[in-house]
């Protein structure tokens, strides 16, 4: 304790008080995620990248919202990450009634009728049939509104794509073919390039003339 005297006889009485000592804690306590954790988070991230960079010009070919409902469901079946047999059960559903879809609408059609309204069906060899039955427009009988080879190159072309897209995911591979996962990376590495290139190729020599579900209305 020190005294410090003032002109006016008044003592004040100051304390030191040493600084408080610096007590840094070394990097090396600091917690740290486990290394397995972090590899699985690289891995995981760098397979979504190379999904999205390979199937990006893929998705052109699929009916609308196909692709959504795949990626939307898909979590909440594979939510464990637990390939079980409920679970492969589940994908195997899944990827079927998408690859179904992707099928069924490439056999379905529209047309403007003198009201403005756009009215759906399916192209038949009769003309079109509409969904629904007993309205008061009459569905045309056009030849371009029959079913035709070119309907059923774009309904397997469209299954294709899918089928491609739904294996470049690992949450899909994993289960449904489990114990190759080295060897289903290495086909998926070309796999999706190949079926654009080839469906791009088709598509030119057999272009797309419908408007149904999942298109833009003519």
């Amino acid at each position: 304790m020190e005294q410090t005297h003032h002109g006016i006889g008044i003592k004040v009485y100051t304390t030191a008080t040493p600084p408080p000592e610096e007590d840094p804690t070394p990097l090396s306590s600091l917690p740290r995620l486990p290394p397995e954790a972090g590899r699985k988070r690289k891995v995981v991230a760098k397979g979504v990248q190379k999904t999205i960079s390979k199937t990006s010009m893929l998705v052109n070919f699929l009916p609308t919202g196909t692709l959504l409902t795949f990626e939307m469901v898909l979590p909440s079946v594979y939510r464990h990450g637990d390939c079980s047999h409920v679970t492969t059960i589940m994908i195997y559903s899944l990827l079927c009634l998408c690859a179904l879809s992707c099928f069924f609408f490439h056999f379905t059609d529209s047309f403007r009728g003198p009201d403005g309204t756009v009215y759906y069906g399916f192209v038949t060899p009769n003309g079109l049939a509409l969904f629904k039955p007993g309205l008061e427009v009459e569905s045309p009988k056009d030849d371009k509104y029959k079913v035709g080879l070119t309907d059923f190159v774009h309904a397997v072309m469209s299954v294709l794509v899918f089928v491609a897209i739904a294996f470049s995911d690992h949450r899909v591979t994993n289960c449904v073919f489990p114990g190759h996962e080295k060897e289903m990376d290495q086909v998926m590495e070309g796999f999706p390039l190949m079926v654009g290139i080839i469906c791009s190729g088709l598509f030119l020599v057999f272009p797309k003339t419908r408007f149904g579900v999942g298109c833009m209305a003519a």
